[in-house]
């Protein structure tokens, strides 16, 4: 038998293979044509998604046992927690740009597919250096205690698409339009390839992916160092991201205490992984701690979404 990171090379095959399947479904076939999701579409894919990354939990559980079970599920909701945040630097690029909402699938659909490749190089790159150097784990928790801390001090999103680092660099080698040409990233002008602002903001998603991947994967290192079960659940999080995006478009602004939620998570598996050598945290505490802190955020946001509301129609 062939393993990769201790877990049979087949299974790492036939996962990849049901991903490459899945995308082919929505993205190729379901979701060819330009098109504006609607709400209930997005409810229905992002139901699908979640659906499908349970019954992989359940697989998870009866191949691989209990706790394995548990630090996919705690891995799972950490990413797909912290990738609500990432949504607001969409919201925002799509904004900036004026990319209309029948363009903005298209984007992130290659956005989905480059973060899946990126994160596979990442999540192995990441084994491979703790399996070779046990000492970085303690750098790894250290940098999501900062991450965390960061979060907790930040005030408000200073996002400016056109300093990205790449952006700047992508124009000053290539030719790039004033104007978007329908859904295309490239188009050609007296015999000249030009790149559109659309590939603009998929190179700013991309990047800002990664950025985030270099946040939230070692997060899931902290629950646990089996490299099959980070990279599934990361994966997992990932493709519902697209159609997460759609559902909740028109509410993010309404999370007012997800960001300090999240950081407080952050700050939760960074000192976990920081002490993982000298005390160790159950998975089962660790699952009750996420979902506790995810839920007051969500809950006192709605409670304050509310009270803005009926204020706003106590004055109108």
């Amino acid at each position: 038998m062939v393993e990769f990171f201790g877990v049979d090379a087949t299974l790492w095959i036939l996962f990849n293979a049901f991903v490459v399947g899945m995308l082919v479904v929505d993205l190729g076939v379901v979701n060819r044509k330009a098109h504006v999701i609607s709400i209930k579409e997005a409810a229905v894919w992002s139901t699908i998604w979640i659906t499908l990354a349970m019954v992989f939990n359940a697989v998870v559980y009866f191949a691989m046992g209990e706790e394995a079970a548990l630090q996919y599920l705690t891995g799972y909701i950490i990413e797909k927690s912290l990738s609500v945040d990432n949504m607001f630097i969409f919201a925002i690029t799509f904004s900036y740009f004026n990319v209309p909402a029948i363009y903005q699938p298209r984007v992130l659909k290659w956005g989905i597919i480059g973060a899946i490749l990126m994160r596979f190089a990442l999540i192995v790159a990441g084994a491979a250096v703790l399996e070779a150097f046990h000492w970085m784990i303690y750098v790894f928790g250290g940098a999501i205690v900062v991450t965390g801390l960061r979060m907790l001090v930040e005030r408000g999103r200073h996002v400016e698409p056109e300093k990205n680092f790449a952006v700047r660099l992508f124009r000053r080698f290539l030719r790039v339009t004033d104007r978007l040409d329908d859904e295309k990233f490239f188009v050609k002008l007296n015999g000249l390839r030009f790149a559109t602002p659309l590939f603009i903001v998929l190179i700013v998603v991309e990047t800002t992916d990664l950025i985030f991947a270099v946040d939230s994967i070692p997060a899931i290192f902290a629950v646990t160092t089996d490299t099959f079960i980070v990279y599934t659940s990361n994966i997992f999080a990932i493709l519902g991201l697209r159609a997460l995006y759609f559902l909740l478009a028109g509410a993010i602004h309404r999370f007012t205490y997800l960001k300090l939620g999240l950081a407080l998570i952050l700050l939760f598996v960074g000192g976990k992984m920081v002490l993982s050598d000298f005390f160790m945290i159950p998975t089962t505490v660790s699952l009750a701690v996420v979902l506790g802190i995810l839920g007051v955020a969500i809950a006192a946001s709605y409670l304050r979404s509310r009270k803005t509301t009926l204020s706003t129609v106590e004055v109108v």
